[in-house]
């Protein structure tokens, strides 16, 4: 008869922590990092950029040839948005309307534009919140003018509990709230998904956990969750979703950073002084 053995998997807190203890002290990482979240987002929304080639432009400023200009701007306006983010997270600043509408504008900065409606002008490059209605799919967004109350809202209650947040679960359950409330309220005529994202990413910098993201593969899976979080109006069905793609991005990391590293032919290089180099 066979012996039958069963593991038990690792804990949310427990990825994290191994997580974090192999990124310690590894030279240039939250760079990667940030470039790695940054293709993904910009992926989700349209861009063809592969992850090397949006390394390439975000650390040489190499174009991808035959690739959209349009897709390499995305690229560039993400990763400086992203950073405005993580840094006023890191220096615990909080977030109020203008700062969401500057992250909305550095967003859609190169890519973004003036919209002019029979209700008025609004512009994505500069953060404005929509006047119009919105929809994707069959979903009716919020009333324009009820955005701007909206939003306040948000940020608001977002600022009351960011520092009450204790537990692992409590900082994700949060910023997984966020971003589906934010996404939902949908204030920008372009650039919802990826400032969504990133208000989600603000809570998590904020009490120094990984950043969260969106595989841009499962975008199809993404949005059905939005959609069933929306019919059922509870947020369960996205955190959920959020949650599994949490914990493949942290098994991910931590198999990547454990596989030992075999150089390969051209990698070992000898110097005038005799010394080896690895790169």
């Amino acid at each position: 008869m066979a012996q039958i053995t069963s593991s038990t998997a690792p804990t949310l807190p427990e990825l994290i922590k191994q997580y974090q203890a192999l990124i310690t002290g590894v030279i240039n990482f939250e760079l990667y990092n940030q470039m790695v979240h940054t293709h993904h987002s910009t992926a989700i929304e349209g861009s063809t950029l592969t992850l090397l080639e949006t390394q390439t432009l975000l650390e040489k400023g190499l174009t991808a040839g035959g690739k959209p200009l349009e897709h390499h701007l995305m690229v560039v306006d993400h990763q400086t948005a992203q950073q405005l983010v993580l840094d006023w997270a890191t220096q615990h600043e909080p977030l109020n309307r203008d700062r969401l509408q500057a992250i909305a504008a550095a967003v859609m900065r190169q890519t973004g534009g003036p919209t002019n409606t029979l209700l008025g002008t609004f512009d994505s490059s500069r953060g404005q919140f929509r006047t119009v209605s919105a929809m994707a799919g069959s979903r009716m967004f919020m009333d324009a003018k009820k955005v701007p109350a909206a939003v306040d809202t948000l940020l608001k209650e977002m600022n009351t509990l960011l520092p009450a947040a204790k537990t692992v679960r409590q900082v994700y359950d949060l910023s997984f709230q966020v971003h589906f409330q934010l996404v939902s309220i949908h204030p920008f005529g372009d650039g919802n998904g990826r400032t969504s994202r990133l208000l989600m990413n603000y809570v998590q910098q904020y009490h120094g956990l990984p950043l969260s993201l969106v595989y841009a593969q499962d975008r199809t899976a993404y949005i059905a969750a939005l959609e069933e979080s929306r019919r059922q109006e509870v947020t369960k069905p996205m955190s959920d979703f959020m949650y599994g793609q949490l914990t493949h991005f942290l098994t991910q990391e931590i198999a990547r950073l454990t596989k030992p590293q075999v150089p390969k032919k051209g990698d070992v290089l000898k110097n005038k002084g005799g010394l080896t180099l690895l790169f």
